[in-house]
């Protein structure tokens, strides 16, 4: 069966995105396919490279990277939400005219077209967060 996701929880505000991080790396190991996974409102902050949780906190930015690594995901920031949040790429920063970026590697900015996208492509689309 083909997923995609959507999370719409900061890291470590709820238990949205570890939730999604867990059910994500389970439908994998089951064999199913994993199709595209969709940041949105604040999820955006999933893909920040800037966050750093505690020694004894579970890294769940880090998870997500390591999972697209070896499963090769697709891993989509929404770019409005994701502007309005402050995470941006090398190119919307300067586009911005900001002084740094801080999209982490593997995740992309995209809108919220990937997303239509992902429903209509894949057989599940389970969200995650309010």
């Amino acid at each position: 069966m083909k997923f995609s996701l959507a999370v719409y929880g900061a890291p470590h505000a709820s238990q949205s995105a570890a939730t999604a991080l867990r059910f994500a790396r389970a439908l994998l190991a089951a064999g199913h396919e994993l199709y595209r996974v969709f940041f949105y409102c604040d999820g955006v902050h999933n893909g920040s490279a800037l966050s750093a949780p505690p020694q004894d906190e579970a890294d769940i930015a880090e998870g997500w990277q390591a999972l697209q690594r070896a499963h090769k995901l697709d891993l989509v920031v929404c770019i409005a939400a994701a502007q309005r949040r402050g995470v941006l790429n090398s190119s919307e920063a300067n586009r911005l005219e900001k002084p740094a970026a801080n999209l982490a590697e593997g995740f992309e900015l995209a809108g919220l077209g990937q997303l239509a996208d992902a429903a209509v492509n894949s057989d599940r689309l389970i969200t995650f967060g309010q």
